[in-house]
């Protein structure tokens, strides 16, 4: 099923959260951008960081364990994304409808992550890092071999003209993210040093890290804010070569990237042309990838991927299927409740709307019996709690906030509801009935009401795919007297009112890593709440999610952290913010066999590859 991914940020502790919101100051002060005097410790530098523990790979390492060294360089891909763009900018409020393809193909950070450990970055625009053990501050040393695409070298000023940028004019996690560093100076020109202390925030050093790296000689700081579609001056191995606004994005591999033989790069981004085409309409897209208009294809519908791959090329292997198994946690997918709006207010009433959700009916009916029920934010890995009592650990962590966190999930034994599959199950009705009823809402003539009021709400859905899950739902709601409509909106519109939190309910997903950390805080922190762009959907704020968010960031040891999210996992599941749907463990791609791609898979990636394939080749001359 295809929905709108909710990409993974960076947040902060709650108190740099309010001061940030409340006054965060247009530029640094001079004296803050200073050169600093004396000399910075060499206690510390790496060539890398992890957030627990060390870096798997050594400081002489030769490439990514899942990059292919001596794929060609050449060729062309071609790949197609549903939807639209009016923008190239992927940091600012508008970024929910730019382009994509641009993190990492025309922008770069200063470290960038190895997708074959949990939470681990290494170096690129910054050659090294160096913190302390209380990551109470961190120092980035330039590569002086860093430059822009119009050849202009990267230096100090324009970390402190792109954290000041993005602090004050960026995204809202960027902004909040930032509020949290007390100091950023420049060293000298190559180096730059954050005080970070009392933030308390173990990821913090890593988060700067993924900073993006703006040029300050050529950004517009009175337009940053704009959906502008000026092609942009940047660091990375590509640049944008012509694009159609809405339609197409054409990128071409820079012959001078200055980092093309950085260890990190080696065997990455082969491919000499970029185009991204974007479709409207879900069956065109496809049409086109099998008529070899489009390389690969990411398959999130199940029919199709049981039933859809019959024609010629498929047949007679120009066109390749593959089931490949994702090892990283899967995450949440489901409707959000906005409980920012009165109705959705009582927890009781949203766990009874969860129950009509006829899992077992769809399952078998639409997709195939392909799917398994989601019962955790991080199904399939050792940070779920489903199954397993909370330990004494996760118990001491809970009990300042014992009414956060219902007994069945304390101790392991909830699961969503499991319906009898037959459409019409009564029991389900009843229970779901007995819940609105306890809530004030009595079925009267076949509707849901208190008092004058029924029980009306909409779906906002983005594509058709949404839509026919959302229909289904509808008609399962109708049973206990509910009355929901769909509406469906294009993308742009569907970005601007998810950002507004203009919506009764929509389908959100919650990506999980191996190592959640400050994202957490705005997908469901108070503080993020009410902050427009947010991804704290359902509109979450709860003092018991804001301290477990914390224990997360404070952990010193995996088993601090696993202790802490599973904790944290039991919280988010006793608020009923969503109604859970479903997953698999495989992820679905079929691609032409003009392409390739290396034989190891990331362990801790998902999706498996980056969304322009940066890890594949082209295969013929």
């Amino acid at each position: 099923m295809t929905t709108q991914t909710i990409r993974a940020y960076r947040g902060l502790t709650r108190r740099a959260a309010i001061g940030a919101l409340v006054a965060a100051p247009a530029l640094a002060s001079r004296a803050a951008r200073g050169q600093a005097q004396g000399a910075v410790s060499q206690s510390g530098v790496s060539h890398g960081i992890a957030m627990h523990g060390q870096p798997a790979l050594p400081a002489d390492f030769a490439h990514l364990p899942y990059a292919n060294p001596d794929a060609p360089k050449g060729g062309r891909l071609a790949i197609a994304f549903q939807g639209t763009f009016d923008g190239l900018n992927p940091f600012n409020l508008r970024a929910g409808s730019a382009a994509q393809g641009l993190s990492g193909n025309v922008f770069q950070t200063l470290m960038t992550r190895s997708l074959d450990e949990p939470f681990t970055l290494y170096g690129q625009i910054a050659q090294s890092i160096e913190t302390n053990n209380e990551r109470s501050h961190v120092v980035f040393r330039l590569d002086k071999r860093a430059q822009f695409s119009d050849g202009t070298s990267i230096t100090a000023a324009d970390i402190l003209f792109t954290f000041d940028l993005l602090k004050t004019r960026g995204r809202p996690q960027q902004r909040i993210a930032y509020g949290l560093v007390r100091s950023i100076v420049a060293v000298d020109d190559w180096t730059v040093r954050y005080d970070l202390s009392g933030a308390n925030d173990r990821e913090l050093p890593l988060t700067l890290a993924l900073m993006p790296v703006l040029p300050k000689h050529k950004t517009d700081i009175e337009r940053f804010s704009d959906s502008s579609l000026e092609i942009p001056v940047a660091s990375g191995p590509y640049r944008i070569a012509s694009i159609k606004p809405g339609e197409e994005l054409i990128l071409k591999r820079n012959p001078d990237y200055w980092g093309r033989d950085l260890p990190i790069s080696r065997g990455l981004y082969n491919f000499d042309e970029i185009a991204i085409s974007y479709y409207r309409d879900a069956n065109s897209m496809f049409e086109s990838f099998k008529a070899g208009l489009i390389d690969y294809r990411y398959e999130g519908n199940p029919t199709r991927w049981k039933t859809g791959y019959d024609f010629p090329a498929a047949r007679d292997g120009r066109v390749k299927k593959e089931e490949l198994r994702v090892g990283t946690p899967r995450g949440m997918e489901g409707f959000a409740f906005n409980t920012r709006r009165p109705l959705f207010k009582d927890v009781r009433v949203r766990e009874a709307l969860a129950i009509m959700f006829d899992f077992e009916w769809i399952n078998h009916n639409l997709f195939d019996d392909l799917y398994t029920r989601t019962v955790s934010f991080f199904d399939n890995s050792d940070l779920s709690s489903s199954g397993k009592p909370a330990s004494p650990d996760e118990r001491a962590l809970l009990a300042p906030y014992a009414s956060a966190v219902r007994a069945d999930i304390l101790e392991g034994r909830w699961r969503p509801y499991v319906a009898d599959g037959s459409g019409r199950d009564r029991r389900q009705a009843r229970t779901a009935l007995d819940l609105m009823a306890q809530a004030g809402w009595k079925l009267k003539q076949g509707e849901l009401s208190k008092g004058d009021e029924t029980f009306e709400f909409e779906i906002m859905v983005v594509d058709r795919n949404q839509e026919r899950l959302a229909l289904n739902y509808v008609s399962s709601l109708k049973r206990i007297g509910v009355i929901a409509r769909v509406r469906t909106v294009d993308e742009v519109q569907y970005q601007r009112r998810r950002q507004r939190f203009d919506f009764d309910m929509m389908l959100g997903t919650w990506v999980a890593s191996a190592s959640p950390g400050n994202e957490q805080r705005m997908r469901w922190g108070s503080a993020s709440a009410s902050q427009e762009a947010s991804f704290n959907l359902s509109g979450a704020s709860s003092p018991a999610i804001d301290a477990l968010i914390a224990a997360m960031l404070a952990a010193q040891t995996r088993e601090e952290f696993v202790t802490a999210v599973r904790a944290y996992d039991r919280v988010l599941l006793s608020g009923f913010y969503i109604v859970p749907l479903f997953h698999t463990v495989y992820q679905w791609d079929a691609h032409w066999t003009k392409i390739a791609r290396p034989e190891q898979l990331p362990h801790w990636a998902a999706p498996l590859f980056a969304a322009t394939l940066d890890t594949w080749w082209s295969a013929t001359p």
